[in-house]
């Protein structure tokens, strides 16, 4: 007796009942994979934001708001520091390299971030990959910015063209740098990190835009003398900067001795220190998403328990003639148990197709809105392993309704009332 080939029948013989097991099972297995994959590659995109870079320096705050801000954009910093005290820091013995970092501007939604050269040159991610420019080049003069690749793409730029920045990071601004136009030098090829929503200025053309301001100019004054004395005149400042040690080995003895600092307060972290320290005050939500999806699969494969066992009234005169014609009580079992089977390994493989072809559809718009770029890949071990558990439940949960048909008799079969 076929055992494969009854089933195919009996599917046919019940289409709306095995098309809703199977529905439910899909939404649930999507919703479950979807998830996973979104918290691993959430994970991967934070862990490949920034390679090689030995300490993180900003005004005294906690490492997880200090990670946050200079690195992922998220934030503001509390304080700025002193270019002395970042000068002198640089010079210290065992320091290979710097980056300066300053912050608090924006453009239509994106964070501009002053910095210099040393940022395209010793700036790292997923695993040492240096930046590259995918049009231009590199700022040389004090006008110039260099845009991230979703900067470009969602509001058209292209080399030659001008920005006016606007001070603050929101998404909004009513006051603007309208008097110091950037133009467009460079625009850098896709890297998968926040550098890609970020407007890259020098230190130089940050200072200057905000000369102004600090020597009491106001918004428009277009004195070139009265600028260039607010500029001398303000005291230079960073939000924070990036070191490279010539040994990882010295990490720790520098981060004590920048967090003992005399000038000012100052705070060294980590990056991988302070990514742990993310991702156990994130835990609880990935946890608590991972257990709703879970929840949704187990009510997912009770529906699938529901419709079959509905079913067994209807299908008892089926079952005691599959019986009176040779059928033995394990192949009745073999086939509830089949039946499951391919209703589960049928739902797995639709949850597959719907959740790749979501992220084929809303790559970009990832992208784009939470700068979180999801590749097409291969399932990892551990998401098959989770798929062929959830296969290995179906089979499970077919072995309820199987054991009741297979302890059904003959004459119950024949007897029941229609």
């Amino acid at each position: 007796m076929n055992i494969a080939s009854l089933a195919l029948k009996s599917f046919r013989n019940r289409k709306l009942t095995t098309g809703l097991a199977i529905t439910s099972i899909t939404l649930s297995v999507s919703l479950l994979l979807a998830v996973e994959i979104l918290r691993s590659e959430a994970r991967t995109s934070f862990t490949n934001t920034v390679s090689g870079t030995d300490l993180i320096v900003g005004a005294r705050s906690g490492p997880v708001q200090l990670l946050l801000y200079s690195v992922f954009r998220i934030g503001d910093p509390t304080q700025n520091i002193d270019w002395s005290s970042y000068e002198e820091i640089s010079r210290l013995p065992g320091v290979k390299w710097s980056i300066p970092l300053s912050m608090g501007d924006s453009h239509r939604g994106f964070r501009v971030i002053g910095t210099d050269r040393n940022f395209f040159e010793h700036y790292r991610y997923a695993r040492g990959r240096p930046l590259a420019l995918r049009l231009g080049g590199w700022f040389e003069h004090a006008e110039d910015a260099v845009l991230g690749a979703d900067v470009a793409n969602r509001l058209g730029y292209r080399l030659g063209d001008e920005i006016v920045v606007a001070h603050g990071a929101g998404d909004e601004s009513f006051v603007t740098h309208d008097d110091r136009p950037f133009r467009v030098s460079g625009i850098l090829e896709r890297t998968g990190t926040p550098v890609d929503r970020n407007l890259i200025i020098s230190l130089e053309g940050f200072e200057q835009m905000h000369a102004d301001w600090r020597s009491g100019g106001g918004e428009h004054s277009h004195d070139p003398l009265a600028h260039r004395a607010g500029a001398l005149d303000a005291e230079r400042e960073i939000s924070a900067f990036l070191l490279g040690l010539d040994s990882r080995a010295t990490a720790i003895g520098m981060q004590r001795k920048i967090n003992q600092f005399d000038a000012e307060p100052l705070s060294a972290i980590l990056p991988g220190v302070a990514l742990l320290q993310l991702w156990e005050t994130v835990g609880l939500v990935e946890d608590s998403l991972l257990s709703i999806s879970v929840l949704v699969v187990i009510v997912g494969l009770f529906s699938m328990l529901i419709i079959l066992m509905t079913s067994m009234n209807e299908r008892r005169r089926e079952m005691a003639i599959l019986r009176s014609v040779g059928a033995r009580p394990g192949q009745v079992l073999a086939l509830m148990l089949g039946e499951a089977l391919c209703i589960t390994l049928a739902g797995i493989l639709l949850g597959i197709a719907l959740v790749y072809g979501s992220i084929m559809l809303g790559q970009g718009w990832m992208a784009r809105e939470f700068g979180l770029f999801i590749p097409l890949q291969w399932l990892s071990p551990g998401q098959i392993g989770i798929l062929l558990l959830v296969a290995l439940s179906g089979v499970i949960i077919g072995l309820i309704p199987g054991i009741r048909v297979y302890r059904y008799s003959l004459s119950d079969g024949i007897s029941v009332r229609v």
